[in-house]
């Protein structure tokens, strides 16, 4: 379909679109580690912190290491020798990365395991399969070097039945990995962070990654699928079958077919089959729904192989004219950018995490994310249960460098790996609606950058044909910093045009390049309302997506909003002790913040709200990052400022609001062109309400009340019941509310945590603030904004565990969470 093109002008001619890009996803199945074929194989490994070469030999005593469970992330474990005034937790003020990741700490780090291959599986092939390690790994088997990768994100896999003992007899894994210098202009964690399988097939196999379906056409009433795969042949092996088995959502079987493989010289045979589906259920946002298909390879010996692939039919087009369209329908992409780490558990990759990150997305108005490095199969899962669309992002760096010891050092060698790695697993995702082979490239406006674009392009059509490809470009300037230089360049090998912090020259640039499709692929929260309203007046505008959707770790501060003197400069980074972005829409907790109600209004998901901004001690502003929010808060309690005035925002798009206190009316204004007007009003307690008027008559509300003067805890589960596996997870939300119920958001208050039971543990714990370092993974947290969290982990035998929480003054609060 698509071809390897350097004119802008022939690229986005070809997707205007008869770019109906007919497609048919397959994904792995949710919980893989359920599956004989692929077995998780994160249970029982021993690990050490430092140097030890020796551990790759067979015969290495690692008795006396730490046990572990992965996922695993060594950086977001306490320092061993803490330093007063130099370390705190996790955190160091001798941080390699500084203010970037985090003040974290990184280094080199072992881990080694035992197994052994049942008699069942002699005879089988085996292969080992990561879905990430951070940063560069060295794996042995037995004592023999067989594999390694060099970046931190790819997945990778490789056959080990070479390197096996037979069966019965023990086989030893060590994987050495280095995190070491200053690699990432963001948190990225350290160690084997993602699950890690262990695959078994017969000798002749099914490649899953060689494994596609499209949808050659939909018809009112019927979809035609063309289904490819790829079968690996043993020379031994003859008399192979395939059998293909259509499942609906519902579970109904809808299509079967067998085919005899053809012997082939090189050990490889691809086939190709046809299904037809009758009134397909098509995958979209609001219905994501998911087939199934099971294809299991057989000869006289019996099953050799079986691979099952959950699906989704859906089509995807891109025009100058409908923007984007999912399905026939033109949808705006209310788009957010995330990166990786699930917060208080550092980059660990929980499956609950991964998939609750995309929960709290959708629930919070989005309906596509930005991954700002490829992710892991959870995550895109989760993606393609919950119907959530991603632009797949593959680097943030090529040749050259944004940091000494960042990925350029390899990019040469592996990003044609790491790209066809990335492409291969995720092809067949219906969530996935555009490949990104960059962002903020450094050389993207030279020659040796077009070049490098022309390639990355070409080696993701290698495998797949099906999507547009785009990248995060942002504005370069002069060297004396007053005028923008050209960006055309960076566009010429994509199909959609990724503009970060660009609103601005989207008409202008669709008068020069007419056949533009363009996205908004950064923003920043202060700017919604002017970028949504390009995305719904320009049809070549498909979407928006801010920086960021969610808080993360490292980046500290850069949406800081912070009291200084007024003459003073501020740095877009805050240093120690801020280890947080605190840009996102919502919090490390996954609570809602207030910019998130203002893009509420944006997005038209709710008609009004409304924030008083904290005022600023004496002599004092408060300065605000351009990634930042004003400080506001979503409760009417200022007893410090009785009778002195406050800032008042509140956000509408009715072209009138009227603001009352305890029922008595204070003033009206006008809201401006970004839906907001402000009341300065004196602040008494009781009960602040605002209310939209569109064309005199009064519409939707809004309140703020005064916290009763009782407190007490309230603790609740997002799962009360967790199966016995060791990798599922609770987050139990702990917060301080009034007699009312309604949350006090008061910070600072101490809480103790303590859990009985050894049905479960708890892996993390602490509170949302950007700054508060004693607080992150502590068992005695500081409440912020009347907030805090505990993360528990099941263990893998049935019982319970009980969480209690007390703090003083108020009655302790308990919570039981189920193991089974």
């Amino acid at each position: 379909m698509f071809k390897s093109l350097l004119s802008e002008h022939t690229v986005h001619s070809s997707l205007n679109f008869k770019f109906f890009l007919t497609l048919m996803m397959l994904s792995l199945s949710a919980f893989t580690y359920a599956d004989d074929r692929k077995q998780l194989f994160n249970r029982g490994w021993k690990f050490y912190l430092g140097a030890a070469e020796e551990a790759k030999s067979f015969e290495f005593d690692d008795h006396q290491w730490r046990s572990v469970d992965l996922p695993h992330d060594w950086s977001i474990e306490p320092i061993k020798n803490q330093v007063p005034g130099k370390t705190i937790g996790p955190f160091s003020k001798e941080s390699p990365g500084g203010a970037a990741t985090g003040q974290t700490l990184g280094g080199e780090g072992w881990y080694r395991k035992t197994f052994t291959i049942g008699s069942a599986d002699a005879g089988k092939r085996h292969e080992l399969y990561f879905e990430g390690i951070y940063n560069q790994s060295e794996i042995w088997i037995n004592g023999k070097k067989a594999g390694e990768n060099m970046y931190g994100y790819s997945t990778f896999r490789f056959d080990i039945t070479a390197y096996c003992n037979a069966p019965g007899e023990k086989n030893v894994i060590a994987i050495k990995v280095v995190n070491k210098g200053k690699n990432s202009r963001w948190y990225a964690g350290s160690g084997i962070y993602r699950h890690v399988y262990l695959i078994k097939t017969g000798q002749s196999h099914i490649d899953d990654w060689l494994s596609s379906v499209q949808t050659t056409s939909i018809l009112k009433d019927e979809a035609r699928l063309s289904i490819a795969t790829t079968v690996i042949q043993s020379k031994g092996d003859k008399d192979l079958m395939i059998d293909a088995v259509l499942t609906s959502p519902e579970g109904k079987v809808v299509g079967k077919e067998q085919r005899s493989v053809p012997s082939a010289a090189n050990d490889t045979a691809a086939l190709a089959f046809d299904f037809m589906v009758s009134n397909p259920k098509l995958w979209n946002v609001t219905t994501p729904s998911l087939y199934s298909l099971k294809l299991t390879l057989s000869n006289k010996k019996g099953v050799q192989d079986i691979v099952t692939l959950p699906f989704g039919i859906r089509t995807i087009a891109f025009s100058v004219d409908k923007g984007f369209q999912i399905n026939g329908e033109t949808l705006n992409l209310k788009g957010g950018c995330i990166h990786h780490d699930n917060g208080l558990l550092g980059a660990a990759a929980y499956d609950r995490a991964e998939e609750r990150k995309i929960e709290l997305l959708k629930a919070n108005g989005f309906i596509a994310i930005r991954s700002h490095n490829p992710m892991s199969e959870s995550f895109m899962q989760a993606c393609d249960r919950l119907g959530m669309l991603v632009i797949n992002e593959a680097f943030d760096q090529w040749e050259r460098k944004k940091n000494p010891d960042d990925y350029h050092q390899y990019f040469k060698e592996w990003s044609a790996k790491d790209i066809r790695s990335l492409v291969l697993r995720d092809r067949n995702k219906p969530s996935v609606i555009m490949w990104s082979i960059g962002n903020e490239i450094y050389e993207r406006l030279t020659e040796r950058g077009m070049e490098i674009a022309a390639y990355l392009r070409k080696e993701v059509l290698k495998y797949d044909t099906t999507r547009a490809i785009t990248a995060g470009v942002n504005n370069q300037w002069d060297k004396e910093r007053k005028n923008r230089v050209p960006i055309d360049n960076a566009f010429r090998s994509l199909d959609v045009a990724g503009y970060n912090y660009m609103w601005s020259v989207y008409e202008r640039d669709h008068v020069r390049f007419p056949d533009r499709i363009m996205l908004g692929t950064e923003s920043v929260a202060t700017e919604a309302a002017a970028n949504w309203d390009k995305v719904e007046r320009l049809p070549y505008v498909i979407g928006d997506f801010i920086w960021t959707a969610m808080d993360y770790l490292g980046e500290s501060g850069l949406g800081s909003s912070i009291e200084v003197d007024p003459t003073e400069n501020t740095h877009f980074f805050q240093d120690w002790p801020w280890y947080n972005a605190w840009c996102g829409d919502i919090d490390l907790l996954g609570i809602k913040k207030p910019q998130s109600y203002y893009r509420d209004i944006v997005w038209k998901q709710r008609n009004i709200t409304m924030a008083v901004e904290l005022p600023a001690q004496p002599g004092k502003i408060r300065k605000v990052s351009f990634w930042g929010w004003p400080q506001e808060s979503l409760e009417w309690n200022f007893p410090e400022q009785i009778g002195k005035e406050v800032s008042v925002n509140v956000y509408s798009r009715a072209p009138i609001v009227k603001l009352f206190l305890n029922g008595k009316f204070l003033a009206e204004q006008k809201t401006d062109s970004v839906y907001k007007a402000t009341f300065k009003t004196p602040y008494h307690p009781g009960t602040l309400k605002a209310v939209e008027y569109i064309d005199g008559v009064a519409g939707d509300s809004i309140a703020l009340t005064t916290p009763g003067e009782k407190r007490m805890l309230r603790l609740s589960a997002d799962l009360n019941k967790l199966p016995a596996n060791g990798q599922s997870l609770s987050h139990v939300l702990i917060e301080l509310v009034d007699q009312h119920g309604r949350v006090v958001l008061e910070s600072g208050r101490m809480i103790d945590i303590s859990l009985s039971g050894k049905a479960g543990k708890i892996v993390a714990s602490g509170n949302a603030a950007p700054n508060d370092m004693e607080s992150f993974n502590s068992l005695q947290p500081k409440l912020f904004n009347g907030r805090a969290i505990v993360i528990l982990r099941s263990g893998y035998e049935n019982g319970s565990v009980s969480l209690k929480v007390r703090s003083k003054g108020l009655k302790s609060r308990s919570l039981k969470i189920g193991v089974n």
